[in-house]
């Protein structure tokens, strides 16, 4: 038994998405989780930058005793998730390669991507896809602007629709049968992007897969908190209203402290 808890980052408050799946999978388990919103967004950022900040982040979870790194945020799986692994020394675990496979699982000829600038120009799903099942064919399209929208409490409005519309609209010429929700923003604008796409169109979500690899891992790894007590405490580069105002909605308000974080270096 293990009660350390799982460490998991995001570029800002979309890796709560993957937050709350963990927390209703792994009740045991408590939950340390990072938003950096000071540097909000990741999606226009380099490969570098990103990988930059992705690395500090992992070094303060390993000195606040995480066991086991989730990187909750598709663009800095694609650009850092090699280099956290190899600088760490702790399990860490993304959300492209979880996310994929369940998009196969479908059985779709064509899986859709949407995902920020980053994620969509680094090709990682893309090249995951054709790894997985070489005969597959992807549609790609970025949708940074869906992120601010999430980011800025938009959810649910009309001008959430608005944007999902705009952004969607490669799907009308060439229509998918699965898309691959390659954001961890995007989970809270899944009914917005199911209404403008149709109803026969299968949503993938990551984040439930992700936390079955991490449920593996850790009990391959004997790394299990069984019987313990869930305790989540959430830390941001940025604003901590701002982060307090998404676990309040998306979170239900169950969380523990909520506090500010300067990364190494700043």
């Amino acid at each position: 038994m293990d009660r350390r808890p799982i460490g998991v980052m995001d570029s800002g408050l979309g890796g709560l998405s993957v937050l709350r799946v963990l927390r209703r999978e792994l009740p045991d388990e408590s939950l340390l989780f990072v938003g950096d919103q000071g540097h909000f967004p990741y999606g226009t950022k380099t490969q570098a930058e990103v990988r930059r900040l992705a690395l500090a982040i992992g070094r303060f979870l390993v000195r606040h005793d995480a066991k086991l790194m989730v990187v909750a945020c598709n663009t800095a799986t694609g650009a850092a998730l090699p280099a956290l692994q190899a600088a760490l020394p702790i399990p860490v675990i993304g959300v492209i390669r979880p996310g994929a496979s369940a998009a196969l699982a479908t059985n779709p000829r064509t899986i859709g991507v949407i995902g920020t600038d980053s994620t969509i120009k680094n090709g990682a799903y893309e090249r995951t896809l054709h790894e997985l099942q070489p005969a597959v064919q992807v549609v790609s399209q970025p949708a940074q602007p869906l992120v601010s929208i999430v980011e800025h409490g938009q959810t649910g409005t009309p001008a959430a629709q608005q944007a999902v519309d705009k952004v969607l609209q490669c799907f009308a010429t060439q229509p998918v049968e699965t898309l691959i929700l390659g954001c961890t923003h995007f989970p809270f604008l899944s009914r917005e992007i199911q209404r403008r796409l149709g109803p026969s169109v299968h949503l993938i979500d990551p984040a439930y897969e992700t936390v079955q690899t991490v449920k593996q891992v850790l009990t391959d790894k004997h790394l299990l908190a069984a019987g313990g007590q869930q305790r989540t405490a959430l830390y941001t580069t940025g604003r901590i209203a701002d982060l307090q105002a998404g676990a309040d909605k998306w979170l239900a308000g169950d969380y523990g402290q909520c506090s500010s974080v300067k990364l190494d270096g700043e």
